[in-house]
C-alpha cells in the first residue's frame, strides 16, 4: 500500500512518517456496508477503545474535521484528523493533524467471494521525542499493530452483527 501524497495545508503531516502500522481483517458483510460503516464516525467510539470520536467540522466526508479523543484515567490524546478523500467503497485517505499525532492513514476495503471484505487500516505517524519516540514506539502508542488489529477485529465483528454503521 503506498502512503498518500501531500495535501495543501496540512504541511509535514501529509508525508509518511516513520511510525508504521498497519492491520488487516476480513469481515464478512459487503464492502459497501463495510465501508459505511467505517465512516460512522462517531460510532468508531465503540470499536476503539478508551476513545470518543466525533466530527467537529463538515459532514464527516472529504475536508471534515474529525476529534478522536482518547483518555486512560487522568490521561488523554488528542486526534485531529482530516479527511483528504472519500472513494466509496473501497477507500478512505486522512491526515493526522494534531500537536502530537500527525501523519497520513488510509482505510481501505476490498470486496471478496461471499459478501466478504477485507480490510487494511495503514498509518504512518510522525515518533514525537526523537531517538525516544522511536523506541517507545511499539511499546507505548496504543495504535500499536496488537491495539490496531484488536480494534479492526471489533469493528468487524460490530459490522456482522448488524450494530453498525
Amino acid at each position: 500500500m503506498s502512503a498518500p501524497g501531500p495535501v495543501d495545508g496540512l504541511g509535514d503531516a501529509a508525508s509518511p512518517g516513520t511510525g508504521e502500522v498497519t492491520a488487516t481483517v476480513i469481515v464478512n458483510a459487503p464492502a459497501a456496508r463495510v465501508f459505511a460503516a467505517f465512516l460512522s464516525w462517531e460510532k468508531q467510539s465503540a470499536w476503539i477503545p478508551f476513545t470518543k470520536v466525533r466530527v467537529v467540522e463538515g459532514d464527516g466526508g472529504e475536508g471534515s474535521l474529525v476529534e478522536a479523543i482518547t483518555a486512560i484515567g487522568p490521561a488523554s490524546l488528542r486526534d485531529e484528523i482530516r479527511v483528504v478523500k472519500v472513494n466509496p467503497p473501497y477507500e478512505v485517505r486522512v491526515v493526522h493533524c494534531g500537536k502530537v499525532l500527525r501523519g497520513p492513514g488510509a482505510m481501505r476495503c476490498t470486496a471478496m467471494s461471499g459478501d466478504r471484505t477485507q480490510v487494511v487500516l495503514h498509518e504512518w505517524f510522525h515518533l514525537p521525542a526523537g531517538a525516544v519516540g522511536k523506541v517507545a514506539w511499539p511499546v507505548l502508542w496504543p495504535g500499536s499493530k496488537l491495539s490496531f488489529t484488536a480494534a479492526l477485529k471489533k469493528f468487524g465483528r460490530l459490522v456482522e452483527q448488524g450494530k453498525l454503521p
